[in-house]
């Protein structure tokens, strides 16, 4: 697939739109929670990664919204497209034999760098 591999970012803002439409702020809110906030997506990053995978047709703008009496009518929610799952997918398994590979390699075994055994 040309996408991959996918960007973290990119990544996960398909992650968070796997299971429902989200409006950005929404995707934000997931994407910090899937990562226990060591990604937390700025406005700029977002909006500029949304963009391209717009013009990408990894996902789409939803003309459904929720009751409007719950939400504000200027936000835009976006959905995946099927191109965008199967790249979502594509990168999963591309992370998972990767994390296959350094667990073949023992790597979780092996002390943090500048940390002594017994320390």
């Amino acid at each position: 697939m040309a996408n991959l591999p996918l960007t973290p970012p990119v990544f996960h803002i398909l992650l968070a739109l796997a299971d429902e439409e989200r409006h950005g702020y929404g995707i934000m809110q997931d994407v910090a929670r899937q990562t226990n906030n060591a990604l937390q997506l700025g406005p700029g990053t977002l909006y500029g990664c949304l963009k391209r995978m717009l013009a990408a047709k990894m996902v789409e703008e939803s003309c459904e919204r929720p009751d409007p009496a719950l939400d504000d009518q200027r936000r835009r929610y976006y959905r995946m497209t099927p191109l965008g799952r199967r790249a979502l997918t594509a990168e999963a398994r591309r992370l998972a034999a990767a994390v296959t590979a350094a667990k073949a390699r023992r790597l979780f075994d092996r002390p943090k760098a500048g940390v002594t055994e017994g320390a």
